[in-house]
């Protein structure tokens, strides 16, 4: 059995990173959204791409309204510029142009003097107060210049990156394919949600779960139904699986009971196990493995997929994706940074127990309460087999070994849940 840090570090260092040779698609821009940028973007243009007016206001030659604050100078206003217009006029001395905010800086002008410091009579602008030299003047490439890095590769494209991308003019771009998650659950008493239920049987929800965090991640659940305790039809699933998928997801049959069967299967496939269980509540059952390549099995490819054996009871197959497998996910995906867990240290509001042998894990929800984040354990049972008082869950608190009770306001390292 290894502790949560050395499974992290094992899980880690196993993920490769998607190749941006191979890997690579070209997508329109309109559905890049939550895609990860296989190459660096450069656009020809410069931001902005010419000096223009950050201000409603009048533009000028500085040395004409310096000393305004003093005696207000008196300008000829020669002519209005909206934006997207192109000016006419070069402003000479003594004059000024009507501007409006991303309208272009004529020619001659140096300064923006903002409406509220100003009074118009007619053709005549009366400068009430003076500037700053080269006040609320956007210069051409003060943002950006033409020709170099725009945007790195390995980020993910939100909002800000498709508007940078949009205002380039990139209309298409390289991203990296979604990750293939395969995703089977085992277990003669598994029903899907259509089935009528016997006594003894349960559905499997482990699927539908595992497949909306799957999608969720960026990746592309590839799902492949209940597999009955048959060892050779779970045989034939896991080498289907491994085949056609980077990450392949069970759950269940990881323990030591008579009818757990994945790890021998595994070994039988030539697989390397890495882990066999984890120090952890819950989620102790936990096989992580390898395989030679996927050449060995139907010479396709020398990639290598990465199969996690995940507990069989819903509140454990959530914490171990959460914990471990949504990071190998994000790494897979060939995004640079942000990947692993985020950990925040915040106030718990009710009493927090363990037993303390083994790094334990609670769930609920984070409430910010008067300025400070406070987290909130969820009512009911921790069991692992108890799904329901997961709704709504976005945190798990972390109680360490040895560490046995969390007083109510004490603090509490907490793993915040979020996909993005």
């Amino acid at each position: 059995m290894v502790s949560v840090s050395d499974a992290q570090a094992i899980i880690l260092n196993l993920v490769q990173p998607l190749d941006h040779q191979r890997d690579a698609e070209v997508v329109d821009l309109l559905v890049a959204d939550s895609r990860i940028l296989a190459l660096p973007v450069t656009s020809p243009l410069d931001f902005p791409h010419w000096d223009n007016s950050a201000m409603d206001g009048y533009a000028v030659r500085y040395e004409d309204v310096q000393y305004s604050s003093e005696n207000p100078g008196v300008l000829e206003i020669v002519e209005d510029i909206p934006a997207g217009y192109q000016p006419k006029f070069t402003i000479q001395p003594g004059q000024a142009a009507r501007i409006f905010t991303g309208a272009v800086i004529p020619v001659g002008a140096d300064t923006v003097v903002m409406q509220e410091k100003t009074r118009r009579e007619e053709n005549r602008v009366f400068i009430l107060d003076a500037p700053k030299p080269q006040e609320f003047v956007r210069h051409k490439a003060s943002f950006y210049q033409s020709g170099t890095q725009l945007l790195p590769a390995g980020i993910k494209l939100n909002a800000p990156e498709i508007a940078v991308l949009a205002a380039a003019q990139c209309s298409q771009l390289s991203v990296y394919r979604r990750p293939r998650v395969a995703i089977f659950s085992t277990g003669d008493e598994l029903m899907t949600v259509e089935q009528p239920l016997q006594p003894g049987q349960i559905v499997d929800s482990n699927q539908y779960a595992l497949a909306a965090l799957v999608r969720q991640s960026g990746a592309e659940p590839i799902l492949l139904g209940i597999v009955k305790d048959d060892p050779i039809a779970l045989k034939k699933v896991i080498a289907h699986a491994v085949a056609i998928a980077d990450i392949v997801l069970s759950s269940g049959g990881v323990s030591v009971g008579d009818y757990d069967y994945v790890d021998k299967i595994l070994e039988s496939l030539k697989a390397k196990i890495h882990i066999r269980s984890v120090e952890m509540r819950p989620g102790k059952p936990l096989t992580v493995a390898t395989f030679p390549s996927r050449d060995a099995i139907n010479r396709v490819s020398t990639h290598s997929p990465l199969y996690f054996g995940l507990p069989g009871n819903p509140a454990a197959v959530l914490v171990t994706f959460w914990r471990f497998v949504l990071p190998a996910i994000k790494k897979l995906s060939g995004i640079t940074e942000g990947w692993e867990p985020v950990f925040l240290k915040v106030r718990s509001h009710h009493e927090l127990r363990s037993n303390g042998k083994r790094e334990t894990y609670l769930w609920g929800k984070l409430h910010l309460i008067d300025g400070v984040y406070e987290f909130h354990q969820a009512d009911g049972s921790q069991s692992s087999g108890n799904l329901i008082n997961l709704a709504q869950t976005n945190a798990l608190a972390v109680l360490p070994v040895g560490k046995t009770l969390i007083y109510p306001q004490e603090e509490v390292q907490v793993l915040q849940l979020s996909n993005n």
